[in-house]
Order: structure tokens, then C-alpha cells, then sequence
């Protein structure tokens, strides 16, 4: 256990509203802006580059606030993203920052809006994909900034799950999944769509087009054709000339790329095994880099870059140090502190995140990291203490766990517990072997890898087999339902969030817009359309097998969740009650696919700390007025958290007054 003499953390401090996010310049250097609070919401906010105490919101949302925003090229005019409930059909808005009311430029019903590029030769549209003529397709659009006025583009009739723009707005490419789960990534010409690459089911998740330069001659592709892990090429478009430009044998390329704000040239790559790397690419930017690296150890990110490319925001994180923010004069080589992300943090008790490697009954290597309360520490690989344990799943599957400040994790070990975060088979980031080798494996080899992970964490000293629970969201709530059904003597309690407990009525009920890319999910999870596949299906899902549940069960649920829809829930905690096994289930009338509100994650963390107290032995924040403001409703199980019932009928208490 941590030592007594370690605060707590405040729940506030880690999952309210951050201070300020998502900092940026705009692209003439003329604004800084960034995310903040507006009476308890997050909205945009923008100042003078050169008087940031001078900010003013520019946005005035009062429900769930914004999470994405981002210039545009016309100046003042900047763009942001928000939903409904939870509902995922992101509309895209503008608003010019000298004034006047944001405009909805996608203001049709049931919508989804996908950005499809953003040119500074084109800075007074967008190009965007609309989904309103058919909820399985994006259509593509100019849609005018000033007037919010249409113009189509190309009509998506051929299936195409996406498409890749050149700076002039025209379509260049497109991706079209194939009956086997493969990919076909077709070339525009003049007479249609003709063939480009043909990309094989076992590649599918590591090779796929990121964008063209800004003159269009070359084409950046990741590729693990012809190898194991994701590399960075460059396609020449005149003579199809292929350049490798990154490979690492550990771990796949990714998103982290560094590209020149008006060439589109890539200048540098990162790769995360354990720890993330940058190569440079370009030496242009090599003193920059070697500058940044001088803030130390941690992950850096360059958030923008003004199009003179004078000016570069930069966002610093690390396991003990959540985001901070600077200002960074490239012709100086001087970094100016902004502001740092959660400044109630600031000498906050936080830990370090050990990177380890786990491995597999069958010889994988799991690539995970351990968080340890304050006060025990990773000695020769053995710890000094043991102490509980929670294994945090995570969401995708096809995601992975990273080295980093995380407020889970630092949480968990605030309250006494010692945090094993598994990048189990079917993972993404570690080459197409490991992601392929999850394939029909739900429930079965993935979930054997977190036994594994399990039975590490005691050998090592971490902890003791009857101290451990499982926890998590999305594919890691799936993974904790597995754990209470499939092997309902491991662990000692569990936390589902928005987890599915039927893989049928899952792959019955996925979005409308997820149809184009049905064939994988098909190939990887089991095919409904086949007898092998259903009764896979069957077998797998946690709701076959409810009635071997014996430990506590905390399930967590966004009423208008698109992806895992509420009966998810619904079904195994209506199969528990029926069959006498306690369960406690919290639903929120306002929330999706997770908790988004602070409001709402406030008091689900409150829920689950309490519910881990009783059952794991950690220490425990009083609720208190954690459940203000929240949705939250408990339809079963109150009781089975200690102080709930009394904490809900004070919020209602407070609500109805």
C-alpha cells in the first residue's frame, strides 16, 4: 500500500475540466488560442499571439463542450467539431474570431462530418464529407466558409470508405475495402478510378496512404508490405519510384510525423516501442529538435507551426508532468513557457510509468507498462511491496497503451494500487504479426494475455493473486466481462465501461458509416453470416456465460453510445439480476461512447473508487459533491457501493431544490 503520508489527489484535479488544452497558433501568427473552461464547459478561446492574458471565448457551448477545433487558412476563421449526446454525428462549424455566431456548416439531420483537407490554395473552403444523402457513405463537398454554401464533389457511390486530396481540392485517392478484408487504395484519372494498390487482409491495418506533398509529386505511404512493422515511404508520382524513409524492426510508424506547414514535406518521424523516438528526416529541422529535447525526458509534440514557419507551439508530457505548453522561436532557439494543462497538479504526488516486457505462454513479447503506488519501487525487475492490483484494459482493441502522463494510472496509484496497463495481442503499433496474431481471438488467446500479464505482476513481487481487478473501456470493458465469466475465480472485482456483452447484437448495431469496413470486423471478431462464425460468436460473448459471475460487477453506461449500444449493458446486467448475482450499473441519460462531460466522469470515478475501496482495499475520496452537475443514474445495485445510495439521494435532494 502507498505510504500514509501521501495526499490524496483530487478527483477535480485529475478529471475536471483542464485549465487550458489543445493550444495553437493560427496559421498567420496573428492568434494563440486554445480550449478552456466557460462557466464549467470547455470552448474555444483566443487572444493576440502577443497578449494571451487578453483571451476572450469565441464559442458559448453549454452542453457537452468542444473537443476538436482547428484554423483554417482564410484569416480569423477558425473551425470546430461537436456532437450531440454523445451521439458521434460530428457537425463542423466556423467562426470568425473578430466576431459574430458560429455557423454550422453541415447543418443536416443525423450527419456525420468528416473533414476531408484543409488547403492554404484554397483558404476560403474546406473540403468535407457529408453522410446525410446515405448514412453508410460520405459524399464530398467545397463548402464555403463565409456563406456555409455546398458544392459537390464526388458523389460516393462506389463504397469508398475514404478519400486523400491534394491542395488544390482535387480528389487523388481513394480506399474501397475489398470482399476479403483487404484494402484497394485507387488513383484518380481522367477517365474515373483506376487501381493503385492492392493492399492483402494481413497488411490492412498497417499500410494505408497518409497524404501528398503540397505540389502533388509525392505520395507519403505507411507499408508493412514485405515486412513485419508499419515503414514510412515516399511514392514518387511521376515515376512510381518508392523511397523507404523509416523503418524500425520493434515497432510500426505511425501518426507522428513532423511536416513543413506549406511544403507538406515530412521532416521527422517518430516511433514508439516502449518510449517514443524521433529520426529527423530532414536537417532543416535537426537543431530544433535537439533544442526540444533539452525540456528532458517525455513525449513532445509540435501542435502547430505558423506558415512561415518562424513559430512552432510545442505540447510536453510525461508520466509525472501533465501537459505543459510552450512558445518556440526557431530563429532564437528559444522556448517560451505558456501555460501548463492542469496547473492544479503542480507538485501533486505523481509517479513514474516503467515501460516492461511481458511474455505470452507462447512466447509474445507484450510490450506494457506498470505504474506503482508512491513509496514502491521496481528493484532488478522485482518490487519492493505488494500491493493491489488493477489491470487496465484498453479500448480498441486495435489501439494500443504508451508511455505518458495518464490520470488513470496516476489515480489508481494515488489510491494505493499498483496499475498493469497490457498491450496484448491484436494491439496496433508493433507490426502486422502481433495486431493479426488477436484475429478470432477475443476471449481466447487475448484475453490468456492478460492472465499472463497477471501471473507476471506475482512473480515480479507486484502483487498477490487474490489482490487483483480488472478494469476497463470499450474492448477493455469486453475484456473485464470476459474476465468475471470466462475465469470468474482471477479477479477480485471488475469495472466495465460501455463494454459489449453480446458479440452479435454488437456486429448487429455497429454505426451506419462503420458498414464500409465491415468485411474486417467480420474476419476479425466472427462472421455472423456463417455457421463456424456464429457459434464462435456465441461462444465468446461474456452474455453466454452471466451465470458464472461471483465477483462484484461495476458497469458503466452512455445511454446514446453509437458504437456499443445501451442494451449492451442492459443484457447482462438484466441476466445477473435474474440470476440473483449482485450488480451495480450506472447510466448516463447525456453521454456516448464514454464520459465526456467532467461532470459525468467526476462522478463515475467517485462510483468506481468507492466500489475498489470495498472490494480491492485502496483508499477512497468521500463522493462529496461529486455527483453535482452529473446525469447520473443508478438503476440496480446502489447499495453495492458504499456511501452511493446516501450520495444520490442527497444529488437528488440538491437537484430538485
Amino acid at each position: 500500500m502507498s505510504s500514509p503520508h501521501v495526499d490524496l489527489i483530487p478527483r477535480d484535479a485529475l478529471f475536471g475540466n483542464p485549465e487550458r488544452a489543445a493550444v495553437r497558433l493560427s496559421p498567420d501568427g496573428r492568434h494563440l488560442s486554445w480550449l478552456a473552461p466557460l462557466d464549467g464547459v470547455l470552448n474555444v478561446w483566443v487572444a493576440p499571439a502577443d497578449d494571451p492574458a487578453a483571451a476572450r471565448p469565441v464559442t458559448r457551448d453549454a452542453a457537452r463542450g468542444i473537443r476538436a477545433f482547428f484554423w483554417s487558412y482564410r484569416p480569423d476563421v477558425l473551425l470546430y467539431l461537436r456532437d450531440t449526446g454523445g451521439d458521434e454525428d460530428f457537425h463542423l462549424f466556423r467562426v470568425d474570431v473578430t466576431g459574430g455566431e458560429p455557423l454550422d456548416l453541415t447543418a443536416y439531420e443525423h450527419t456525420r462530418a468528416d473533414v476531408v483537407h484543409l488547403s492554404q490554395r484554397v483558404p476560403d473552403e474546406v473540403l468535407v464529407g457529408m453522410n446525410d444523402r446515405d448514412a453508410e457513405l460520405h459524399d464530398v463537398y467545397r463548402v464555403d466558409l463565409v456563406t456555409g454554401e455546398r458544392t459537390l464533389v464526388e458523389e460516393n457511390t462506389e463504397g469508398f470508405a475514404g478519400y486523400l486530396a491534394d491542395d488544390d481540392y482535387r480528389l487523388r485517392y481513394a480506399v474501397r475495402q475489398r470482399p476479403d478484408a483487404g484494402t484497394d487504395l485507387l488513383a484518380r484519372t481522367e477517365d474515373g478510378w483506376r487501381l493503385s494498390e492492392e493492399i492483402g487482409f494481413e497488411d490492412s491495418l498497417t499500410t494505408a496512404p497518409l497524404g501528398l506533398t503540397a505540389d502533388g509529386r509525392v505520395l507519403y505511404m505507411l507499408d508493412s508490405r514485405d515486412r513485419d512493422t508499419a515503414a514510412l515511404l515516399a511514392v514518387d508520382q511521376g515515376s512510381g519510384e518508392r523511397t523507404l524513409l523509416h523503418a524500425d524492426p520493434r515497432a510500426d510508424v505511425g501518426g507522428d510525423l513532423l511536416v513543413h506547414p506549406t511544403t507538406g514535406e515530412v521532416q521527422a518521424v517518430a516511433v514508439t516501442y516502449l518510449e517514443q523516438t524521433w529520426t529527423v528526416l530532414d536537417d532543416a529541422v535537426r537543431a530544433d529538435l535537439d533544442r526540444l529535447a533539452e525540456l528532458g525526458p517525455g513525449d513532445v509534440v509540435v501542435t502547430s507551426r505558423t506558415l512561415d514557419d518562424a513559430t512552432w507551439v510545442i505540447a510536453r508530457t510525461a508520466p509525472e508532468e501533465p501537459i505543459t505548453y510552450y512558445r518556440y522561436h526557431r530563429a532564437e532557439g528559444r522556448l517560451e513557457h505558456l501555460f501548463s494543462g492542469r496547473p492544479a497538479l503542480d507538485g501533486a504526488p505523481l509517479v513514474p510509468m516503467h515501460g516492461v516486457e511481458i511474455a505470452a505462454r507462447d512466447g509474445l513479447t507484450l510490450p506494457s507498462y506498470l505504474t506503482l503506488p508512491a513509496g514502491v519501487e521496481l528493484r532488478d525487475g522485482l518490487a519492493t511491496a505488494a500491493v493491489p492490483l488493477v489491470l487496465s484494459v484498453h479500448g480498441g482493441p486495435w489501439a494500443r497503451d504508451a508511455l505518458g502522463y495518464d490520470p488513470y494510472a496516476q489515480w489508481l496509484a494515488n489510491r494505493g494500487y499498483a496499475v498493469l496497463q497490457v498491450n496484448y495481442r491484436g494491439s496496433t503499433g508493433f507490426g502486422k504479426a502481433f495486431t493479426n496474431a488477436g484475429d478470432r481471438e477475443w476471449a481466447a488467446a487475448m484475453h490468456d494475455d492478460l492472465l499472463d500479464a497477471v501471473a507476471w505482476a506475482v512473480e515480479h513481487g507486484v502483487t498477490t493473486p487474490d489482490r487483483v481487478a480488472i478494469m476497463g473501456g470499450s474492448y477493455g470493458g469486453y475484456a473485464t466481462l470476459v474476465g468475471l465469466t470466462f475465469t470468474p475465480e482471477t479477479f477480485v472485482c471488475g469495472v466495465d465501461i460501455v463494454g459489449p456483452s453480446n458479440l452479435h447484437t454488437l456486429l448487429a448495431t455497429i454505426p451506419p458509416y462503420w458498414k464500409p469496413m465491415f468485411e474486417s470486423l467480420a474476419r476479425r471478431v466472427g462472421d455472423p453470416r456463417t455457421e463456424d462464425g456464429q457459434a464462435l460468436l456465441t461462444e465468446r460473448s461474456p452474455l453466454t456465460h452471466a451465470g458464472r459471475i461471483v465477483r462484484p460487477l461495476l458497469i458503466g453506461q452512455g445511454a446514446n453510445d453509437p458504437r456499443v449500444k445501451q442494451a449492451e449493458s442492459d443484457q447482462i446486467v438484466e441476466a445477473m439480476t435474474s440470476n440473483g448475482i449482485p450488480v451495480t450499473y450506472a447510466l448516463f441519460p447525456d453521454e456516448g461512447h464514454g464520459f465526456h462531460r467532467p461532470e459525468n466522469s467526476k462522478a463515475f470515478n467517485a462510483v468506481t473508487e468507492h466500489f475498489l475501496a470495498a472490494h480491492l482495499g485502496g483508499r477512497a475520496e468521500p463522493i462529496g459533491g461529486d455527483l453535482s452537475g452529473s446525469s447520473l443514474e443508478v438503476p440496480v445495485g446502489a447499495d453495492g457501493v458504499p456511501g452511493l445510495a446516501e450520495a444520490l439521494a442527497e444529488h437528488e435532494q440538491v437537484v430538485r431544490a
